[in-house]
C-alpha cells in the first residue's frame, strides 16, 4: 500500500463529537432565522423540530452505512458500491459542489458579521482575509483540523447555552415594563400568527440550516474509533438540535415579541438584534463574535468535507489521479487546493454583487442539499437490499426503515413543491439540469459503463 495516497486516523472521540455539533449550528440559525421569523412568527420553533427530525432519520441511515463501513468519500463510496457507477459518480460530485456552496455562503455571512462592527470595509475584503486563513488551516494534519474545529465548535456550544442562560434569567427576572415574557410565544396573534401557511412555506427555507449535520459522514474515515464514536455522536444530534435551535429560540422570542422585531433584511441576525434592541450592547456585541465564529466553524469544515470527498471521487477512478495523493502526514494538498481555488470565486461574487450573494447562494444552496439527502436515503434502501439478501444484520441499524426513507422522500418532493411555489423555481429545475449534466460527464468518462451502472462486486 502506498503510505502516500492514505488518510491517516487523527481524529479523537472529542473531535468526532465536537465537528457533529458544530455542523448543527452555523449562519442557517444565526443569520437564515430572520427570515423565518418575519414570515412565521413564533412557530418558526416548531418549524426548527420539524426538520430536525427529518435530518435525524437521514443521518441514522447514514449512521449504519458508515459504521458497517467506516470509509473516505461516506455516501458516495455506499452509493457506487451499492446502488451503481453513476449514483456514487452523482452523489460525490454533488456533495463537493454542495460544499463549495455552503463554504461560499459561510464566507459571504462572514462579512455581514464584519460590517456589523465596521461598515466602512467591503465584503469582498473580509472574504478574502477569512478564506486565506482558512486554506492554510486545512493544509496542515488532519489534527489540526480537528483541534480548531474542536475550539471553534465550543466557542459556539457555550455561547448558545450562555445565551439560553441568559435569556432565561432575563425572563424569570423581567418586571413590569419589560418585553420579556413567555407569553411572547402565543400573544401577539398566536403561535401561528400568519397562520400554518407561514410556517408551512418557510419550511424550504430553514431546511438550510441542517446542512452540514452530515459531516460527520465525511470524517469516519479519520477518527480513531469510528465504530463508537459515529453511534455516539449521531444519536446526540436529536437533543443538539431541541437544544441550539428549538431551545435558543424559544428563549429569544421570549425577549422581545416577534413583530416588535427589527430585523430588516437577510443580512440581520435576531440573536444579535434582539439583545441590541434590549440594550444589552455587551451582549450583542459578543454574540456577533460568537457568530463569526459559528461561520467560520463551518467554512473550516465545508473545505474540509470538499477535500476528502474530492479524494475519494479520485480513489474511485470518478476524478484526476493527483487528487488521490497525500503528504507524509496523511494531507490530500492537491485536493484542499483545487477545493479552494473554487471557493475563491466567493470574494469575487462578493466583490461584484456583495448585496444579493447571500441570498442567491442559500437558495441554490437548498437544491444541492436536497439532493444530497434524496441520494443518503435512496442510497440506504439499496444497501439493507443488499444486506437483507445475505441475511446480514448491522450493528447500528437505522430508525424505522424502510418507511423512514419514504417519509424522508416526501418530505424532500414537499421541500422542492414549496421551492417551486414560492419563486426559486431555478434551483428546482437546476437539479435535473444537473444530473443530465452529470450524466453526460460520466459517459464521457466511462463511455462503456452505461450498459452496465452497476459495479462489480469487490
Amino acid at each position: 500500500m502506498n503510505k502516500n495516497t492514505e488518510l491517516q486516523r487523527g481524529l479523537k472521540n472529542r473531535h468526532i463529537q465536537l465537528i457533529a455539533m458544530g455542523g448543527a449550528i452555523g449562519t442557517g440559525l444565526f443569520l437564515g432565522s430572520a427570515h423565518v421569523i418575519q414570515s412565521a412568527g413564533p412557530s418558526i420553533i416548531l418549524g426548527y423540530a420539524i426538520g430536525g427530525f427529518i435530518v435525524f432519520l437521514i443521518m441514522r441511515q447514514l449512521g449504519e452505512m458508515i459504521v458497517h463501513e467506516p470509509v473516505a468519500g461516506s455516501f458516495s463510496h455506499f452509493a457506487y458500491k451499492y446502488w451503481g457507477k453513476f449514483p456514487g459518480f452523482l452523489t460525490g460530485w454533488n456533495y463537493w459542489i454542495l460544499y463549495i456552496l455552503v463554504a461560499m455562503t459561510e464566507l459571504t455571512a462572514v462579512a455581514k458579521y464584519i460590517n456589523w462592527w465596521w461598515p466602512h470595509i467591503p465584503a469582498w475584503s473580509s472574504v478574502l482575509f477569512f478564506f486565506i486563513i482558512i486554506t492554510i488551516l486545512n493544509l496542515g494534519n488532519v489534527k489540526i483540523y480537528g483541534e480548531s474545529e474542536f475550539w471553534l465548535s465550543i466557542i459556539k456550544v457555550i455561547a448558545v447555552v450562555s445565551m439560553i442562560l441568559f435569556g432565561l434569567y432575563l425572563i424569570f427576572t423581567a418586571d413590569t415594563n419589560s418585553t420579556a415574557s413567555f407569553s411572547n410565544l402565543w400573544s401577539h396573534g398566536g403561535f401561528f400568527p400568519n397562520g400554518f401557511d407561514g410556517l408551512f412555506y418557510m419550511l424550504a427555507f430553514l431546511m438550510f440550516a441542517f446542512g452540514g449535520i452530515e459531516l460527520i459522514g465525511m470524517a469516519a474515515a479519520e477518527a480513531e474509533n469510528p465504530k463508537k464514536t459515529i453511534p455516539k455522536a449521531i444519536n446526540q444530534v436529536v437533543f443538539r438540535i431541541l437544544l441550539f435551535y428549538v431551545g435558543s429560540l424559544a428563549v429569544l422570542l421570549s425577549l422581545v415579541p416577534w413583530n416588535q422585531l427589527e430585523l430588516g433584511g437577510l443580512d440581520k441576525s435576531p440573536f444579535v438584534m434582539i439583545f441590541s434592541q434590549l440594550g444589552i450592547n455587551w451582549a450583542a456585541h459578543l454574540l456577533n463574535f460568537i457568530i463569526l465564529t459559528a461561520a467560520l466553524s463551518v467554512y473550516n469544515s465545508g473545505m474540509y468535507a470538499n477535500s476528502r470527498m474530492l479524494y475519494s471521487l479520485a480513489k474511485q477512478g470518478n476524478a484526476p489521479k493527483i487528487f488521490a495523493k497525500t503528504n507524509k502526514q496523511g494531507v490530500p494538498i492537491q485536493a484542499v487546493l483545487m477545493s479552494a481555488l473554487l471557493i475563491f470565486g466567493c470574494v469575487l461574487l462578493n466583490y461584484f454583487v456583495p448585496e444579493e450573494a447571500l441570498s442567491h447562494l442559500i437558495y441554490i444552496v437548498v437544491g444541492a442539499l436536497v439532493l444530497n439527502w434524496a441520494m443518503i436515503t435512496l442510497t440506504h434502501l439499496q444497501f439493507r437490499r443488499a444486506k437483507q439478501t445475505l441475511k446480514f444484520e448491522t450493528s447500528y441499524p437505522a430508525l424505522w426503515a424502510p418507511l423512514s426513507n419514504y417519509l424522508v422522500l416526501a418530505f424532500i418532493a414537499v421541500v422542492l413543491f414549496i421551492m417551486w411555489t414560492q419563486g426559486f423555481q431555478e434551483s428546482v429545475i437546476m437539479i435535473p439540469i444537473w444530473i443530465t449534466l452529470m450524466l453526460i460527464l460520466f459517459d464521457r468518462l466511462n463511455p462503456k459503463d452505461l450498459s452496465d451502472l452497476k459495479p462489480k462486486d469487490d
